[in-house]
């Protein structure tokens, strides 16, 4: 039952993880919610993807993180091999001392996982939350007491607040920014594949990160290690739109044709694969309009070179539902704290991730300068340089009284 005196929901406009995260953050705040969907039912798809402390940090303040914990795998290092010369370029220790450094381990997970254990989170309180499927959010009406969604149908959606969680296409961002998605460039192509067919000698429990000119590939284990997550990303010579479609393995083969034998025969793994042009937003100061307010990749789309996308969704649903909480429910306060307390972090990861992606895909003098910048670097100052990303809690995630993110 709810605990506030307004019994209208609050209307979250998307069902992926940032809005499960967002439906679940509220509901434990004693919110009664109503997620609206555009697709036909509730469900994540995809491949795999990396959880590092942060995550778990903010998916045990959702009460989810043990649940992740069980479908998880763990990892020992992450690792960068050159992928024209098959050299160690660095690895990163995920060992005792990294958790004991952070908090939390590090894990990959395939997307369904920590999609579903959100979705059981929210199904496990068993009041207070509704799902609307196949309903596409339009426009957004607002006066002082609360929001109506439109959808595409003409249905109206009465509610106190609406937390656009819609994704890179964000119809609630569309209405209140009105900015353009900024096409990378940057072509992935994902398989999933099972551990029998991938080769003995690299099946590394660790993401594993081989680096080339405009090109890499990533792989780690998932499902409990019956499975490997394959992922290769090149800058595309064509213009490219934002979305996903089946991938051509000749088109992967032709921008991975300098690349060393390993990185060949990892290719020649798949027999299907997906493609996705990538694409992602400046950061933006604004994320708040009346009562409608962003979250993951709707208030900051990042591209994928630092893995932290769903990591900082289940942060800011973290940060919605303790700021909520800290205001006392007064909406207008509530989430300017939210705003605050997020823009300029979630901005760093977007940036970082960018230039992230630079550095990956060096060529020349330039792949020499990065092979070469981490030679001897204690495990401690690869920590240092982390500490910023994994070291987020949700005991010190709220902007303190002058405005500064803690």
């Amino acid at each position: 039952m709810s605990r506030h005196k307004d019994n209208r929901p609050v209307l979250v406009s998307g069902g992926g993880i940032g809005g499960l995260a967002a439906a679940l953050a509220l509901v434990r705040e004693g919110y009664r919610v109503k997620v609206i969907e555009q697709a036909g039912q509730i469900g994540e798809i995809g491949a795999g993807i990396q959880l590092s402390p942060n995550a778990f940090a903010a998916c045990d303040a959702l009460g989810v993180g043990a649940n992740l914990r069980a479908k998880a795998v763990y990892t020992e290092e992450m690792v960068m091999f050159d992928a024209i010369d098959a050299k160690r370029v660095a690895g990163i220790s995920l060992s005792e001392r990294f958790r004991e450094r952070f908090g939390n381990p590090y894990a990959v997970i395939h997307r369904a996982d920590i999609h579903g254990a959100l979705l059981e989170g929210v199904k496990a309180t068993t009041e207070g939350i509704e799902f609307l499927t196949s309903t596409k959010v339009v426009h957004i009406e607002q006066d002082e007491g609360g929001v109506t969604l439109i959808d595409a149908q003409g249905g109206r959606h009465e509610g106190q607040a609406v937390i656009g969680c819609d994704g890179v296409r964000s119809a609630v961002r569309q209405q209140y920014v009105g900015d353009s998605i900024r096409v990378s460039g940057h072509v992935v192509f994902r398989a999933v594949v099972d551990t029998a067919d991938f080769p003995e000698a690299l099946r590394f429990t660790a993401p594993c990160i081989w680096v080339g000119p405009n090109c890499h590939l990533v792989h780690y284990p998932l499902k409990g290690g019956d499975k490997f997550n394959i992922a290769v990303t090149f800058h595309s010579d064509q213009p490219e739109e934002w979305g996903s479609m089946d991938g051509d393995p000749a088109e992967v083969q032709r921008y991975f044709r300098s690349t060393c034998e390993q990185v060949q025969q990892l290719l020649r793994i798949p027999k299907a694969w997906k493609r996705y042009s990538t694409a992602d937003r400046d950061p933006i100061e604004q994320w708040t309009f009346g009562r409608a307010t962003l979250l993951g990749d709707a208030a900051h789309p990042m591209v994928q070179y630092l893995a932290q996308g769903a990591c900082m969704a289940c942060e800011d649903a973290v940060t919605l539902g303790l700021a909520l909480r800290r205001e006392g429910g007064d909406w207008t306060r509530a989430l300017a704290l939210y705003e605050r307390s997020r823009v300029a972090r979630t901005a760093r990861v977007v940036l970082s991730a960018r230039e992230m992606g630079r550095i990956y895909h060096a060529k020349g003098v330039e792949r020499l300068v990065r092979n070469s910048m981490w030679t001897g670097r204690p495990q401690e100052r690869f920590y240092d340089a982390l500490e910023w990303l994994y070291g987020w809690t949700a005991a010190s995630c709220l902007a303190d009284s002058d405005g500064a993110g803690a």
